[in-house]
Parts: C-alpha cells; sequence; structure tokens
C-alpha cells in the first residue's frame, strides 16, 4: 500500500516528541508504534512484536548488540584498574590547556578510524577524564568525538564503512565485481561533507568558529559553575579504582586493535580477543581478585544497557520506516526536480534530510543508490560526485540524528545526555552541511 505524505508522519512525531520532551528513547518507541498502528491498526500490537523479534534475530542487529556491549566490558576494565586514569595523568602532564586537551581528542579520533563504534566509546571514555580537569563540558567533549567518528570512517577505505559502501557499489552495478573499493577511493574527493565536519572541529576548538546556542551555554556552565554536565553511572566508588600504570591503559588497547586488524578487520573477534587478552594480563599482574574482575565485566555490561535499549528502538523504528515507505515517497516527491546541474546537490539535501530524519544511514542509502544510479546516467554525471553526494548524506545523518548509533554512542562514551549532545552539535553539523551543499552544487559545472 502506498502510504504518499503519511509516511512523513510517524518521523515527525519523533522529531516533535524528541524536542519537547528532551527523551530520545521513549520519542522513536513512539514514532515506531504510531507507524503500525497506521499501517495495521488494533494489529499493531503483534506486528510490533513480530519485528521486535525479528531485529533480534537479525545477523547483524546481533553483531552490533554484541560489540556495543562487550566494548563496554572492555572499556569498563580499563576504567576500573586505574589504566583509564593513568593515561589521564600522563596526558596532563603534556597538555597545558582545554584547547590543548581537546586538540589531542581530535587527533586521538582521527588515528581510531577503523570504526565510528570504536572510535565514538574508546576516545570519549579516554579523553574525558583529561578534559575534565580543564573544566570542559561533556558536550563539547561528545561533539568533538562524534565529529570524528563516522565522517573519519567514510574518508579512510579499510574502515568498516569503506567494506560496506564497496560491498554496495558492486550489488548495484555502479562498479564491476571486485572493483567496489577503487570506485569508492575515488569518491572519496567528493565527500565534502565528512571532510568539512572534521576540519570545523579545531576551528570551534579555536575559536575561530564561535560558540553558539546550548553549546555556548554548556560551555559557560562548565566553567562558572564547574558542572560539567555528567550523566553517567558511578560504577565504581574512587578507593575501589586499581593501581594500574599507562601500561595497564596501552596493552589492552594495543591487543584490541591487533586482534581486530588481523587478518582482517572484524570489530567481533577484535573485542572478544580484546577483552580475554585483558583479563588474562590484569589477572597476571594481580590488580584484583578473579571475582572482582568478573564483577567488572558484569558491571560493563550494565552500562551500556540503556545504549543497547536506544539502539534496539532505532532498529524497530528504521523497519517501520521501511514498510510505510518513507524514503521511497521523498525520493519520488524530489525526482520531477533533478536536472544534470542539480542532481548531486538534490540528493546530498534529500537523503541527508531523511536519514537525519529516521536515523538510519546505511539503510536509508542503499535504498537510494537504486535510484540515484540510474539518473546519474540518464543525465550524464559523474557517478563518484553522485556517491560522493550520497554517503556525505549518510556522514551527516549519523552524525547530526538525535537518536542516530553514532549520536547514542558518542554521548555514551562521552558521559553525557545524547538530547543534550545532539542539540549542542547540531549548528555545527548544519554548518558543514550547508558549505557540503554550495560545494556540490559548484561541482556539478
Amino acid at each position: 500500500m502506498d502510504y504518499g505524505i503519511v509516511s512523513l508522519l510517524p518521523t515527525a512525531l519523533v522529531l516533535v516528541l524528541a524536542v519537547w520532551s528532551q527523551r530520545t528513547l521513549e520519542s522513536v518507541l513512539a514514532g515506531a508504534i504510531f507507524a503500525f498502528l497506521i499501517m495495521d491498526g488494533i494489529g499493531f500490537v503483534d506486528t510490533l512484536a513480530e519485528v521486535t523479534l525479528s531485529q533480534l534475530m537479525d545477523e547483524d542487529i546481533a553483531w552490533i548488540i554484541l560489540v556495543c556491549g562487550l566494548y563496554g566490558v572492555f572499556i569498563q576494565l580499563l576504567v576500573r584498574s586505574g589504566g583509564s586514569m593513568a593515561f589521564g595523568d600522563l596526558l596532563l602532564g603534556q597538555l597545558r590547556s582545554k584547547r590543548q586537551s581537546l586538540l589531542a581528542t581530535w587527533s586521538l579520533g582521527l588515528v581510531i578510524f577503523l570504526d565510528d563504534y570504536l572510535n565514538s566509546l574508546t576516545v570519549g571514555a579516554t579523553m574525558k577524564a583529561v578534559t575534565d580537569r580543564f573544566k570542559t563540558s561533556r558536550a563539547m567533549l561528545a561533539y568533538v568525538v562524534d565529529s570524528t567518528a563516522a565522517p573519519m570512517c567514510l574518508l579512510i577505505p579499510i574502515s568498516s564503512w569503506g567494506a560496506y559502501f564497496a560491498g554496495l557499489l558492486e550489488k548495484n552495478g555502479a562498479a564491476a565485481d571486485g572493483q567496489g573499493l577503487a570506485l569508492f577511493i575515488e569518491s572519496i574527493p567528493y565527500m565534502f561533507y565528512p571532510f568539512l565536519a572534521l576540519l570545523i572541529v579545531p576551528f570551534v576548538i579555536l575559536g575561530w568558529v564561535p560558540l553558539v546556542g546550548a553549546m555556548k551555554q554548556a560551555e559557560l556552565k562548565a566553567e562558572s559553575t564547574g558542572d560539567l554536565g555528567v550523566f553517567e553511572a558511578k560504577v565504581a566508588d574512587e578507593q575501589e579504582i586499581g593501581a594500574g600504570g599507562p601500561m595497564t591503559f596501552f596493552l589492552p588497547i594495543v591487543a584490541l586493535l591487533f586482534f581486530t586488524i588481523f587478518p582482517s578487520v572484524d570489530l567481533l573477534r577484535g573485542v572478544i580477543a580484546g577483552v580475554l587478552a585483558t583479563l588474562v594480563y590484569f589477572a597476571s599482574l594481580r590488580l584484583m581478585p578473579l571475582s572482582e574482575l568478573f564483577d567488572t565485566c558484569i558491571e560493563g555490561l550494565k552500562t551500556m544497557l540503556p545504549v543497547l535499549a536506544m539502539l534496539l528502538a532505532l532498529f524497530i523504528f528504521v523497519e517501520a520506516n521501511n514498510r510505510i515507505g518513507l524514503t521511497e515517497f521523498v525520493i519520488e516527491s524530489v525526482q520531477p526536480f533533478m536536472t544534470a546541474l542539480w542532481l548531486p546537490v538534490i540528493i546530498f539535501i534529500t537523503m541527508s534530510a531523511v536519514s537525519f530524519a529516521t536515523g538510519s544511514n546505511w539503510g536509508v542509502i542503499a535504498i537510494a543508490m537504486p535510484v540515484a544510479f540510474p539518473l546519474a546516467e540518464i543525465y550524464d554525471v559523474s557517478m563518484p560526485l553522485v556517491i560522493g553526494a550520497l554517503l556525505s548524506a549518510s556522514g551527516f545523518g549519523s552524525h547530526a540524528c538525535f537518536y542516530s548509533d553514532s549520536t547514542v554512542l558518542s554521548a555514551q562514551g562521552a558521559g553525557c545526555q545524547t538530547y543534550e549532545h545532539a542539540l549542542t552539535q547540531l549548528p555545527y553539523a548544519v554548518l558543514a552541511a550547508s558549505f557540503a551543499a554550495i560545494f556540490f552544487f559548484i561541482a556539478s559545472f
């Protein structure tokens, strides 16, 4: 059934509720229920149950839940051992100001480019002890972390994003078998949004781009009152932190990255091996009894429960939007306005809006590719340019959406509220998107 403009209503409800209530989980669930209510009437409960179960049984979603849960375990082990604190103290010996600490955070985000989940959780958890010392709001930390997560992964071909989109390019006939990665690399110069999102971060840190709105308020509050906007579970008291040194931070991180990269990039294998190696290492150092080590693992899982609930709600909402035909409706609505000159910028703006509204970045772009690529051929528009527009839109949605996985995980890693993080970083994401749209229009010539 074609629901037409009605397909916009569930997403509109989510956005309105998120702004009004400042609660993202409940807003996303309400949007999903509303969509199923439109499609199935009083039978929506059966549909909701069926979709929830199917999402939990989906191999990709199970992978994400396992990876995020185990990252929580890994990070909690680093914190509990004292390794994170020791690393923070080591950095504090070299860093003299808030600007230096935030630039160090940005630089660390550029290095950890394999996956946005790994980036968001690891960099935030690592650097918050450092930025706290300089009275930096957790919202500012989350912005810096989030701005180097998805944007950086888009620009590096060996990241999880590169592998996924290279496969999609081959599947949709844009590239021959085995040539998807080569076409992805050819499109990187046209990925204007991730370049701009990354570039604006140091400009904000150095004050060349001013603080505005909620970000300005959060920073003023942090500096004047010391209230950093911390929003995270306090698992252990300060006296329970172990006496581990910097090596109890570095060696587990090295093990995690090594097992993630070799022999091929696999985040699940990497985090499983990283957790096991960390447990063996900490046990050999006798940092704490084995019972406390295993209790720490359980506490790490507990800290991720709100995130896992949010991710499941997001996947249900994405499936609801897929069934109600939101993406197809938007594409069909703007298709008559497309010309050779306007095609890249319309694709970028349209798919950015859909990705932002739905919280789906990979899924929405997968739906759009079968429409965008034939249009590029019809209007004789550069295929790498169109791909750059599509993937830039995906990056914007991941970066800016109030309830995307990247936003949720960046807030979790930095220890601030998801809504506050989304609201404070939105002006800078929109600024990058605005300039990106201009560049896409110029590139069309």
